[in-house]
């Protein structure tokens, strides 16, 4: 594949596969879940990868056998590399896929070379006075930096989203459970840096983190970025810390890097009773 843009010279064996969001996964199924004569699948892909016949046989249960396959190499392998894939694409002979995906797959890994950089960049000097890291990051923080406003959840969603954002609000923090959630929208200061902000109030300053899964969260980079920040905070989920809720019907496949947390479903009318008190307790459990 050849780089382009802010690829350039750029080693893609460094650049690890969390980096490929839903859409190029996606796309990679549409062209690799077909299993034909003609053409390497996601079973070749498998093999390559190491995996054995029964664990390959294993991922025909999923609803996209090669989003499964991607997500269990990334989990397993810490060399899981989007250099790695696109050995191994070229190894089974799927030089189309590499051809037809090139742009989207560029894209997205100039987009985490971009959010890394934006995270280890130092601070700017700044003259004492208006330093930002004297005037806090959320409306409520001291001024003196010495109390920083601390929240029980880190509220990941979509703007178009909001609403049920809104009705969560009303909810959770306007009635006797008195839970305190962080809405980027409403708690932070603007002029600050996304993604440093967003991560210091995921690890730092949120007990918690729920997230609203829709089909505009499945578009979202912003939302991509919060979910994977967390879970890289807590692999497999173990300390319960991100909570995924989904409030209505959707078009496309739920968020396969989700699929091991147990969700939150407002859309099942028979348990829809329960899911404030259950949403509640959760994120009161520490």
């Amino acid at each position: 594949m050849a780089c382009g843009g802010g690829l350039e010279g750029v080693d893609m064996n460094s650049i690890p596969l969390v980096a490929l969001n839903y859409n190029v996964r996606s796309k990679l199924s549409l062209y690799l879940n077909p299993v034909t004569v003609v053409a390497s699948d996601w079973t070749r892909l498998a093999e390559e990868m190491g995996y054995e016949y029964l664990e390959i046989r294993n991922f025909e249960k999923s609803a996209s056998s090669t989003s499964a396959l991607l997500e269990d190499w990334q989990r397993k392998c810490f060399r899981a590399t989007v250099g790695g894939l696109l050995e191994m694409l070229k190894k089974i002979e799927r030089n189309d896929i590499l051809t037809d995906l090139a742009e989207y797959i560029e894209a997205d890994c100039e987009k985490y070379l971009k959010r890394q950089k934006e995270l280890s960049s130092p601070p700017p000097i700044q003259d004492q006075t208006v330093d930002s890291s004297q005037s806090g990051i959320t409306i409520s923080d001291d001024p003196t930096g010495s109390m920083p406003e601390l929240f029980d959840a880190f509220i990941c969603y979509c703007p178009r989203d909001i609403e049920f954002v809104q009705e969560m609000i009303r909810q959770l923090e306007q009635t006797d459970y008195k839970l305190k959630l962080c809405v980027f929208d409403r708690d932070v200061l603007p002029g600050t840096c996304l993604w440093s902000i967003t991560s210091e109030l995921i690890e730092k300053r949120c007990r918690k983190m729920v997230v609203i899964i829709s089909d505009d969260y499945l578009d979202s980079n912003e939302c991509d970025f919060q979910t994977k920040f967390a879970l890289s905070l807590c692999p497999g989920a173990r300390q319960k810390r991100l909570i995924p809720v989904k409030y209505k019907s959707m078009k496309r496949d739920y968020p396969s890097i989700l699929r091991f947390i147990t969700v939150c479903d407002y859309t099942n009318q028979c348990t829809k009773i329960w899911f404030w008190n259950r949403l509640a307790k959760a994120l009161l459990n520490s």
